[in-house]
């Protein structure tokens, strides 16, 4: 290859201290995945030549120039460790390009609780592939709302990290599925000689969150001189739980009367969820729900009352309805989990003869997650609706029913079962071993591995009532709701059983890749690289709610295995020294849908020396998951009314009024892939060997975008009495007792997923990276990265389009977080001598308070129906983060950091259901508050 003075000063830059990469220079026999050390300095001529196996994510062939036609963001171990960040969540999630659909660990009430993951471009999280030293991983055992899988970040090594490739391109040409927004690469360290030990301890200013970490990494052996090296890394991480009662308002309240907006506390008369004193009602019978539950309606005139006085924790209220206690049931919330992070990895590396090298690998991680929830009422809508459920006046017995305030007559009741704690624990156990031998064979670079990949999740969900156990309680009057403090354990046991259940998902995998330059071009060699795959995944997701004997669940399972064979090719052409054509092309099968082919070119055109031209076009695809095409099923609940013509003709009862209809979504064996074409357009700058800049436009164009067929469409035809769509269903419920010979309403209706929709998002890119050096040993390196989201449109089977850019659209998606138009961070470092401070600065723009999937008009109102805030805007989140360390020696050093170090308020975001009054996905540093953290660093 002739190298170029551009490709030199890139190298240059790239490879000093403070560069923005650490670029892969290595002997002739290294691995891929390989960096140089940090000492390096700027390469000459003969340096240059080394440079010819630098590997970059998005080429498989080895190159000169770190700059390929498509765009990649590299994270090295430096910058993690200058940011102040401590998980591969928090350092991937903080890109720019991370965007709608990016799930994290704060969201515990989603379907994947206790998991991150990343979403570039805002494709959602089963659009970016996540790979560890270019190799897959098992996906995290339960799915994105129930249908995306990725792969969770909180089970990677970050100790072991050389740095983390982030490639802003469709990539499915090289890596196959889900590459369709990109990729993110996870290079962990290829060898590693001394040992090097952290131990630190953190907390926030308003209390809470406390952090305690420890790592160690240690290795010995030199692969020149002894022929081998191993290492070995562990680390630990307990992070506390934040109390949504410890942070000011609004936070942790639920009535937002102080600022214009609506009262949700829990034990208000005339509202479904009560305080833990409980309120009745004098009722009249009704007809008996399932299981022997007693229904009815309010007497006439009849208001709630306590049953006993309100006590701790809870204040006395009066409206039209009645008296009650009312209680602000977000005390019993948090806003930041538990969390614990414990794992291990090692790597032995052999040189094999002169020019290969054998290594096998192996990491254990676990990662638990436990969050606080509320204690369940009695009145739910789900899987039974027990809104109108009575207390009886007498008990089988025939004496009077203690818990019954009225002779003679049923009561209403409505109460929150205080002695039952809600939440849940999520532990999930990550095994990952890899191993492979890679080198060189005459004209040949061959790499191969095999990689084993296991997840087990153990799920325990605490405070969701047994149906049967709690009409057998209410009816025999077992359950004391005078003094709860007089229910035994066991009874409460009974009532609330801890539902458990363990998944797994699997991957093995093998492959062998090789490269060679095939000729001599104008510009350089041309270069080939190909290799073969073979991988087998399997996921096993049991229901947590088998029968649906538990109130508040529904039924979510899935299984499904499969067998994927891929090989592809790929050409870098460089005609002239200026100008560099990269093709390339992958065909995949899969054991379950069949066969794709994915193409892609690129152009990298340099008409000066100081400046790049890049672009790129690709096809890609995205592989049904096993809960879109395997045995799978997904039941979630909404309210529902029935249409008014329905209730008519049952004269308005009992029968027909608002309940839960659950909404069941199975799984379609003949589901296809999703398709992608995506195309890439950019300028690098470098004026200066100090400074460079670049921009780069994208435009992604996603057709058969799988979801669940028209439930709206199923119910028409049950209705209308017409034949129900392909592939749909209506369970219905027993025939209405008044009206026998009319239609039962649906208490289920299923639909199977379909390809139907489209998507296309566009926007551009911005990064500018500067090293200066200003004198008197002091350096300053500075970042700036930005991304604009232009449109981000799903065009819906009828035709409709919905338009999500600055809104808190898609709202169905994962935990609802928007989509906002603009994501940037600028960071700055400052060296003098053993001294280095960095400050990074963040901002998200704002988003509208309204979704093109929720409807018309501001999502958050008031009493009246007014958009709460007027605004109907959640404002733009800046936040600042301070770092420093300083080295005593060569052995002994201490750092600290200020995270939110201006203590910005998360703003206000009412609408947002991951948590309370704020979006955790963008602002969660603001809900944490200014946070303080300080540790030792020992090494030798």
């Amino acid at each position: 290859m002739k190298p170029n003075k551009l490709a030199l000063a890139l190298a240059g830059l790239l490879l000093t201290p403070l560069g923005t990469v650490s670029a892969q220079t290595t002997a002739p026999v290294a691995p891929a995945d390989s960096a140089p050390p940090q000492d390096q300095q700027p390469p000459d001529q003969q340096q240059a030549q080394q440079l010819q196996t630098i590997t970059v994510t998005g080429s498989a062939i080895p190159r000169i120039d770190m700059e390929t036609p498509s765009p990649v963001t590299v994270i090295t171990a430096a910058q993690i460790q200058r940011s102040g960040l401590k998980t591969v969540s928090d350092v991937v999630r903080a890109i720019s390009a991370d965007n709608s659909g990016s799930i994290p660990t704060a969201f515990t009430a989603g379907f994947a609780a206790g998991s991150a993951g990343v979403a570039l471009r805002g494709l959602t999280v089963n659009s970016t592939l996540v790979l560890i030293d270019g190799r897959r991983s098992a996906n995290y055992p339960l799915a994105d709302d129930g249908q995306r899988t990725f792969v969770d970040l909180n089970t990677i090594p970050v100790n072991a990290i050389e740095r983390i490739d982030v490639l802003k391109d469709g990539a499915s040409s090289l890596y196959g599925a889900d590459a369709i927004a990109g990729v993110v690469n996870i290079i962990l360290k290829h060898d590693y000689k001394g040992l090097e030990g952290t131990a630190e301890v953190g907390t926030s200013q308003q209390g809470g969150g406390t952090t305690r970490r420890a790592t160690l990494l240690f290795g010995g052996g030199d692969l020149q001189k002894n022929g081998w090296n191993a290492y070995g890394s562990v680390e630990a991480q307990k992070d506390d739980r934040i109390w949504a009662r410890d942070r000011g308002y609004p936070y942790n309240a639920a009535n937002l009367n102080p600022t214009g907006g609506s009262n949700f506390d829990w034990g208000q008369p005339g509202f479904n969820n009560g305080s833990i004193y409980p309120m009745v009602q004098r009722a009249v019978l009704g007809p008996n729900g399932p299981g022997g539950m007693l229904t009815g309606t309010a007497a006439p005139g009849a208001l709630w009352q306590p049953l006993v006085p309100c006590g701790p924790g809870t204040t006395p209220i009066t409206n039209a309805e009645g008296s009650g206690c009312e209680q602000n049931q977000i005390n019993y919330l948090d806003l930041q989990p538990k969390q614990e992070r414990v794992g291990v990895y090692g790597r032995l590396t052999l040189k094999v003869g002169d020019s290969s090298e054998a290594y096998v690998s192996g990491s254990y991680y676990t990662n638990k997650v436990e969050a606080a929830g509320t204690p369940p009422q009695i009145r739910a809508g789900t899987p039974v609706n027990t809104r109108s459920i009575l207390l009886p006046a007498t008990l089988p017995d025939g004496s009077d029913n203690p818990n019954n305030p009225f002779p003679n007559d049923p009561a209403l009741i409505t109460y929150a079962f205080g002695g039952i704690p809600g939440g849940g624990k999520n532990e999930n156990h990550n095994l990952r071993i890899a191993g492979g031998i890679h080198g060189i064979w005459g004209e040949w670079n061959y790499d191969s591995a095999l990689v084993f990949s296991h997840n087990t999740l153990d799920v325990d969900n605490y405070g969701f009532l047994n149906y049967a156990a709690l009409i057998n309680a209410v009816n025999n009057g077992t359950y004391n709701f005078v003094d709860p403090s007089q229910n035994s354990p066991e009874l409460l046991a009974q009532l609330a059983p801890v539902l458990h259940k363990r998944s797994t998902t699997d991957l093995q995998s093998i492959d062998f890749h090789v490269s060679r330059p095939l000729a001599d071009l104008a510009g350089g060699s041309l270069g080939l690289a190909t290799g073969i795959d073979v991988r087998h995944e399997q996921q096993h997701d049991p229901d947590l709610n088998p029968g649906l004997q538990a109130q508040g669940l529904g039924v979510a399972h899935t299984f499904g295995s499969r067998t994927v064979e891929g090989l592809y090719a790929e050409l870098d052409a460089p005609f002239l020294e200026s100008l560099e054509v990269d093709v390339s092309g992958r065909f995949d099968h899969y054991s379950d849908f069949g066969n794709n082919f994915s193409p892609k070119v690129g152009f990298k055109w340099k008409p000066i020396e100081s400046l790049a031209v890049r672009g790129t076009w690709s096809k890609g695809f995205r592989a049904p998951s096993f809960a879109e095409n395997g045995s799978s099923e997904s039941e979630g609940f909404a309210t529902y009314n029935l249409p008014d013509d329905y209730a008519a003709a049952h004269g308005n009862n009992a029968y027909v009024r608002p309940y839960g209809l659950a909404y069941d979504t199975i799984g379609n064996p003949n589901i296809q892939p999703e398709k992608s074409k995506s195309w890439t357009f950019g300028v690098l700058w470098q004026p200066l060997d100090q400074f460079s800049a670049s921009v780069d436009y994208y435009d992604i164009k996603k057709t058969g975008v799988i979801g669940q067929f028209d439930t709206q469409a199923v119910l028409d035809a049950y209705f209308a009495g017409q034949p129900l769509p392909p592939g749909s269903a209506i369970i219905p419920d027993v025939p209405d007792p008044q009206f026998p010979t009319l239609l039962p309403k649906p208490v289920v209706v299923m639909a199977p997923y379909v390809n139907q929709n489209a998507l296309q998002t566009k926007g551009v890119d911005l990064d500018l990276i500067g090293n200066f050096d200003l004198g008197g040993n002091v350096k300053l390196r500075s970042e700036f990265n930005a991304t604009r989201i232009f449109e981000w449109n799903l065009t819906l089977q009828d035709g409709t389009v919905e338009r999500f850019v600055g809104t808190h659209g898609p709202y169905a998606l994962s935990s609802g977080a928007g989509t906002p138009r603009d994501r940037a961070s600028w960071s700055n470092s400052l060296t003098f001598g053993q001294a280095t401070v960095t400050g990074t600065l963040y901002y998200t723009s704002a988003i509208s308070m309204s979704a093109p999937d929720n409807g018309e008009g501001c999502i958050s109102t008031d009493d009246n129906g007014n958009p709460f805030p007027p605004s109907c805007h959640v404002a733009s989140f800046t936040y600042f983060d301070l770092t420093g360390s300083y080295d005593f020696n060569d052995h002994f050093g201490v750092y600290a950091s200020v995270l939110n170090a201006f203590n910005r308020k998360a703003p206000f975001d009412p609408a947002n259901y991951a948590s309370n009054n704020y979006n955790p996905t963008w602002a969660q540093p603001g809900m944490v508050g200014r946070f303080y953290t300080v540790g030792v660093r020992y090494k030798m």
